[in-house]
C-alpha cells in the first residue's frame, strides 16, 4: 500500500471547499467513503458505526444524484428542508448530515487520542471518544450496544500495522485531524444558525 490508509482521506480533503470557501457535497461525501475502509479495520467494533456512515451517505447522495446542480453545496439540503419544513424529521437529509458529523466527530477524536496517547488501549480511546462525541447524543439503547461492541475493538499494535502501510501513520493521523476537524465545526456552525445541531436519536 503506497502511503497509509488516510493517504486517500488527505488527497480528498483538498477538494472539499470551493474556491470561495463553501463546502461542496460531493467531495464532502467522497472523504466520508473514505474513511470507511479504515473502520473495517477495527472488525466487528465498528459495525453499527459504519453501518450508520454508510447509511447517511447514501441518503444525502441520493438527493444530491436527483438534482447536482441544486445540490452542489452541502448546506443545501439543510436550506430546501428548511424552507417546506421537514428539516427536523428523522428521513431528512439534515438528520443524514447532521448524524454523519458526529460520526466523523467520533472517529477524528478517536484518531486524535491514537495519535497522542501513545500508552492507550484500543478501547481507551474508543471509549473516551465516544463520551465526548456521540454519547450525549444517544439514549440507552445505543449507548448499550456500542459499550458492548467496543469490547471487540482490535489489539492496538495489530491495528496500527495494518493501517500504517509504507507512510508515517502518527504524522497521516494528525494530519487527518487537524485537516478535517474544521470543516466538521463549519457544518455543526451551519447547523446551530438553522437551529439544527441538537437533535438526538429517536
Amino acid at each position: 500500500m503506497d502511503g497509509t490508509l488516510f493517504s486517500p482521506a488527505l488527497e480528498g480533503m483538498k477538494d472539499v471547499k470551493s474556491e470561495h470557501g463553501e463546502l461542496m457535497t460531493k467531495p464532502f461525501l467522497e472523504v466520508c467513503k473514505l474513511v470507511l475502509p479504515i473502520l473495517d479495520k477495527f472488525g466487528a467494533a465498528m459495525t453499527v458505526v459504519k453501518s450508520d456512515i454508510s447509511g447517511n451517505i447514501a441518503r444525502l447522495e441520493s438527493k444530491y444524484n436527483d438534482n447536482p446542480s441544486r445540490f452542489n453545496y452541502l448546506y443545501s439540503f439543510v436550506q430546501a428542508e428548511v424552507e417546506i419544513k421537514t428539516a427536523k424529521s428523522s428521513s431528512s437529509c439534515t438528520n443524514g448530515l447532521l448524524w454523519l458529523t458526529r460520526a466523523m466527530d467520533f472517529i477524528v477524536v478517536l484518531f486524535h487520542n491514537l495519535a497522542q496517547h501513545q500508552d492507550w488501549s484500543m478501547s481507551q480511546a474508543c471509549n473516551d471518544s465516544y463520551s465526548k462525541t456521540l454519547k450525549k447524543w444517544h439514549g440507552w439503547l445505543a449507548s448499550s450496544s456500542f459499550t458492548v461492541a467496543i469490547k471487540l475493538a482490535p489489539d492496538r499494535k495489530k491495528f496500527m500495522e495494518v493501517i500504517s502501510g509504507n507512510g508515517d501513520i502518527n504524522s497521516d493521523m494528525e494530519k487527518f485531524c487537524t485537516t478535517f476537524s474544521p470543516i466538521l465545526q463549519q457544518i455543526h456552525k451551519f447547523l446551530t444558525s438553522v437551529g439544527l445541531d441538537s437533535m438526538k436519536a429517536s
